[in-house]
């Protein structure tokens, strides 16, 4: 399953369920700001794109702690 990581790895900027986030397939998070302007969309650590954060549904979270 997906890491929810709760932090932008760049800028420390809080993440909820419901935050706009952007991760690479190895599940570095940022925040859209650090994405799109600060990275230009390439992961700093692994090099790989940087894609939206996929949203789990509320019922979801609701029945899964974490």
């Amino acid at each position: 399953m997906l890491e929810m990581r709760s932090v932008c790895e760049r800028c420390d900027q809080p993440l909820g369920q419901d935050a706009i986030a952007f991760i690479c397939s190895y599940e570095c998070t940022f925040c859209d700001a650090c994405a799109n302007d600060a990275l230009t969309g390439t992961c700093p650590n692994c090099g790989g794109e940087l894609v939206p954060r996929p949203r789990r549904a509320a019922m979801e979270t609701a029945d899964r702690p974490g």
